[in-house]
C-alpha cells in the first residue's frame, strides 16, 4: 500500500511541476517594471533588496517592518539614494496595494505562511525565505494557495543557485563516481545562549509585539532578545536544523534526485552546555531513510572546545573504511554537504570530488551564480514555474525534513548513550556519527551518561496525507499543526 502511495504522491508532484502558471494581476510586458515590495529586513530581507535594486526593470515600490527603527532606516537609505519608497508595519495594508506585483517575505519563520497565503490571494507573486513553513501543515497550504491563485511562489533556497553545485550535480548523476552510498550533512555554528528572564524579556518600543507575533501564541518573552534568538524557541522558530540546516537538507533531496520525503526519519540530540531559554537542539544527528540512499544531518552549537571561537571539522570514517574530511579549518561557521560515493565522494564545500583515498579527481566552478531573487524575477514574467529554482511545493519538502527531525527529538525520551547504540546497531555510518557526536561533547566535559540526549523514534509521515503513521503517531500529528491565533490563522481553505 506504501508504494502505491508514494507513486500517486511522485505523480502528482511531477504534473504540478511542470504547469504553465496564470498570467499576473497586472500582466507585464516586456519594457514593464515590475513593482516588488519586501516584507521583514532586519536579516536576509536586505539581501533581498540589494538583489532587486541591481535588476533592470524591477523597481521596489514598498518595504514592511513591524519594528519601526528598522524600516525608518530602511526607508532612509532608500532617501538618501532619491529613490521613493512606501513604507508599512502591517503587511495586509501592503497587500490591499493593487500595483505591487510581487512580494518578499523575509519575516521570522511562524509568518512564512500566512503571509505567502494571503499574498497569493492578493494576486501576488512570493519570494519566501528558508525554511518554506513553520510547520508541515501550513507548508501544504502554501502549495494549495500557489496553485489555486496561479501564483509564482519562490521557496528562497541559495544553494541550488550556485553554479558549483549545478556542476557537481551534473557530475554526480553522470555516474562518475559510482552509485551514491550515503549522503552527509552538517552545520558546525557556534552559537551562545539566549539568556533566561522568566518572562521579563525586552520587548523594543518601536515593535509592534501583538503583530510580530502574529500566527503565534503572544507569550510573556523568557529570553534577553526579541530578535533573531526567536530561532530557539518552537513557538516561532525550527532550531539550526530550520535555520542553516534548510538549505543542506534542501540540497540532500536536491542531490539524491529525490521528489518527496524520507520513508522515515530520526533524531538523536538535545541542548547541551547551556542555561537558558532555549528549546531546540544545540547538538542533534538526524537520520533520513530516503529510496535512493540514507542520509546523515548534524548539528554543532559548541565550539572545538571550551573557550575556542573554532568549529570542528568534519572528519568522519565510513562504514566502507573510506575516511572523509572536509577542507575547512577556522572561526566561521563550518556547514556542508559531502555525498560518498562507490568511487570517491563529492565535498560541495570545498567545490570539489576526491577518490577513496582522499586524492582531488575534479573540481568545479564557482563562477556565474545567480542569486535566487534573478530566477524569481525570471519566472513572474515568463509565468513558466520550470525558471523558478526552487518551486514552493520542493521548498515544503525540503523543510519538512527538518521539522521531520524536530518531530522526531519533540516526542522523544532521554535515553543512556547503551539505548542510542541499540537504535543504530544496523546503521553502521549513523553509530560512528553518534560515537563522533558523543566524542564531541567529552571535549566538553558533558558526559552523555550523565546528561543524557534525547533519543527520538523513527517517525514515518504518509506522502499522500502528510500524516504520521505507526508508533507515537498522535503524538507526532499534534506538532504537524499549531493553534491559531486570531486574526492571524492560516485557513483550511485557501
Amino acid at each position: 500500500m506504501r508504494a502505491i502511495h508514494r507513486r500517486s504522491f511522485l505523480k502528482r508532484s511531477l504534473a504540478t511541476g511542470l504547469a504553465v502558471l496564470s498570467p499576473a494581476v497586472n500582466v507585464l510586458g516586456a519594457n514593464d517594471d515590475l513593482r516588488v515590495a519586501v516584507i521583514g529586513f532586519r536579516g536576509h530581507g536586505r539581501t533581498h533588496i540589494r538583489n532587486y535594486l541591481k535588476m533592470p526593470g524591477v523597481c521596489v515600490v514598498a518595504l514592511c517592518d513591524i519594528d519601526r527603527a528598522i524600516l525608518d532606516r530602511e526607508v532612509s537609505r532608500f532617501e538618501k539614494r532619491g529613490q521613493k519608497v512606501d513604507a508599512y508595519r502591517d503587511l495586509r495594508r501592503l497587500l490591499d496595494r493593487n500595483d505591487v506585483d510581487a512580494v518578499s517575505v523575509a519575516t521570522p519563520n511562524h509568518w512564512h505562511a500566512l503571509a505567502t497565503v494571503w499574498a497569493c490571494q492578493a494576486g501576488k507573486d512570493v519570494c519566501v525565505e528558508k525554511p518554506a513553513s513553520h510547520n508541515i501543515w501550513e507548508g501544504r497550504k502554501m502549495v494549495e494557495a500557489a496553485r489555486k491563485y496561479g501564483r509564482v511562489v519562490q521557496a528562497d533556497l541559495d544553494e541550488r543557485s550556485r553554479s558549483h553545485n549545478s556542476e557537481a550535480f551534473e557530475y554526480l548523476h553522470g555516474g562518475a563516481l559510482g552509485r551514491i552510498l550515503v549522503v552527509r550533512g552538517f552545520c558546525y555554528k557556534h552559537r551562545t545562549g539566549i539568556g533566561k528572564t522568566g518572562g521579563r524579556g525586552h520587548v523594543p518600543e518601536t515593535v509592534d509585539y501583538d503583530l510580530w507575533c502574529g500566527p503565534a501564541e503572544k507569550r510573556p518573552i523568557d529570553r534577553s532578545e526579541l530578535h533573531y534568538d526567536w530561532h530557539w524557541v518552537w513557538n516561532t522558530g525550527c532550531g539550526e536544523l530550520g535555520n542553516n540546516g534548510a538549505h543542506q537538507l534542501d540540497v540532500i533531496r536536491w542531490m539524491l534526485r529525490e521528489r518527496g520525503v524520507p520513508r522515515r526519519v530520526m533524531s538523536v540530540g538535545g541542548r547541551f552546555g547551556l542555561d537558558d531559554a532555549g528549546q531546540t537542539p544545540n547538538t542533534q544527528l538526524v537520520l533520513c531513510d530516503f529510496d535512493s540512499a540514507p542520509a546523515i544531518y548534524e548539528v554543532r552549537g559548541l565550539p572545538d572546545k571550551p573557550g575556542s571561537q573554532s568549529m570542528d571539522t568534519y572528519s568522519a570514517t565510513a562504514a566502507s573504511g573510506v575516511p572523509i574530511r572536509n577542507r575547512w579549518s577556522g572561526r566561521g561557521p563550518n556547514c556542508g554537504v559531502i555525498i560518498q560515493c562507490e568511487g570517491g565522494y563529492l565535498d560541495l564545500g570545498a567545490r570539489a570530488a576526491f577518490d577513496n583515498a582522499g586524492k582531488e579527481i575534479r573540481t568545479f566552478s564557482s563562477d556565474a551564480t545567480v542569486d535566487p531573487q534573478t530566477s524569481f524575477v525570471r519566472a513572474v514574467r515568463s509565468r513558466k514555474r520550470e525558471d523558478i529554482k526552487t518551486d514552493v511545493e520542493q521548498g515544503h519538502l525540503s523543510a519538512c525534513l527538518s521539522h521531520l527531525g524536530n518531530i522526531s527529538h519533540r516526542v522523544g525520551k532521554t535515553a543512556p548513550p547503551e539505548a542510542v547504540r541499540e537504535a543504530l546497531q544496523r546503521d553502521a555510518d549513523g553509530l560512528e556519527a553518534f560515537q563522533r557526536l558523543a566524542a564531541h561533547l567529552v571535549a566538553h566535559d558533558i558526559d552523555l551518561n550523565e546528561t543524557p540526549a534525547v533519543l527520538g523514534p523513527w517517525v514515518t509521515l504518509d506522502p499522500e496525507t502528510e500524516r504520521f503513521t505507526g508508533p507515537l503517531a498522535d503524538e507526532a500529528n499534534r506538532l504537524v499543526k499549531r493553534r491559531y491565533r486570531q486574526p492571524f490563522v492560516v485557513p483550511d481553505e485557501v
